[in-house]
């Protein structure tokens, strides 16, 4: 089985945050996210796995040179969903691909989505379900039926099933959105099925509060626990190996911190710290993300 992580976008609202570094790789309790996922999608079979990458794509392909099983694609220029996966075309194998966004966390069964894909004869399946806040594909059925977002809404989780040939519909080394060339698939009377998921977990990270929210969750056992994270924490307080932190800090509700500095007197309430940052004595931080010195 095959996949396509898509990692090239800018992150425009996780600004200033994604200046440091692209969105995929935002750590989740101390972890990339992008590692995380390829991770969960090699545990479920996927044995060839694409990640494009453009915003600060050199750090992607750092964190990826070598991994076995795994392709980088760099892109020069920003192609969009639909253009990625076009230059993908020449690293595919001649089998359907599953495509996943690089910034989302959920519990669907990667395996049933692709196996579904396979015994149907759509050249699409998308995963669908009713999340309110981005409810705009039109379903019919068990049919997408546009993308309009007039009636029988459900909401597209950014995962779906396609067989590459479609894909020569777009041209090569041109900007494209996939959901315009599923739009063209429908006008021309071809199907894309959707899978609902309804009874799955699923978050994005698009904004600062969502990676909060998700890291919240997590620690305070409200969100399922991938695996890949490894063994969930006996408190809410979870801290690198690395870490060091004062005997006098005080910690509220939940924190997340990789290898930090925090020295004493400093209080920290639902906080996120990657490596490298240093709270200072005295210092309140709540409801934040704090990236460095």
């Amino acid at each position: 089985m095959q996949a396509m992580i898509l990692a090239a976008g800018f992150g425009t609202r996780l600004l200033p945050y994604t200046a440091l570094r692209p969105k995929p790789l935002f750590p989740l309790l101390n972890k990339p996210l992008l590692l995380l996922t390829i991770e969960r999608l090699q545990r479920a079979g996927f044995d060839h796995i694409v990640v494009n990458c453009h915003h600060l794509g050199q750090q992607i392909a750092d964190l990826l040179r070598n991994l076995p099983g795994v392709v980088v694609q760099e892109e020069d220029l920003i192609l969009g969903t639909g253009g990625g996966l076009r230059l993908a075309l020449r690293s595919f194998r001649d089998e359907p691909v599953l495509v996943t966004n690089g910034d989302i966390y959920h519990t669907v069964d990667l395996r049933i989505v692709y196996e579904a894909h396979c015994r149907d004869t759509a050249p699409v399946t998308m995963v669908m379900h009713d999340y309110p806040r981005f409810n705009t594909v039109s379903v019919q059925g068990d049919l997408v039926a546009g993308f309009d977002g007039k009636q029988g809404l459900l909401a597209f989780t950014g995962l779906h099933v396609l067989n590459p040939e479609i894909l020569t519909g777009l041209q090569v080394l041109q900007p494209a959105s996939i959901i315009d060339l599923y739009r063209r698939l429908l006008q021309e009377k071809k199907c894309i099925r959707s899978l609902r998921v309804d009874g799955c977990y699923w978050t994005d990270m698009g904004t600062l509060q969502d990676y909060l929210a998700l890291h919240a969750g997590l620690l305070t056992g409200t969100i399922p626990w991938w695996p890949e994270l490894g063994e969930r924490p006996a408190t809410p307080f979870f801290l690198a190996p690395g870490a060091r932190c004062g005997s006098t800090v005080h910690m509220r509700d939940w924190v997340c911190a990789g290898r930090v500095q925090i020295e004493g007197d400093a209080g920290l309430e639902r906080v996120v710290l990657w490596d490298g940052a240093v709270v200072k004595s005295g210092s309140r931080l709540r409801d934040a993300l704090i990236t460095q010195r």
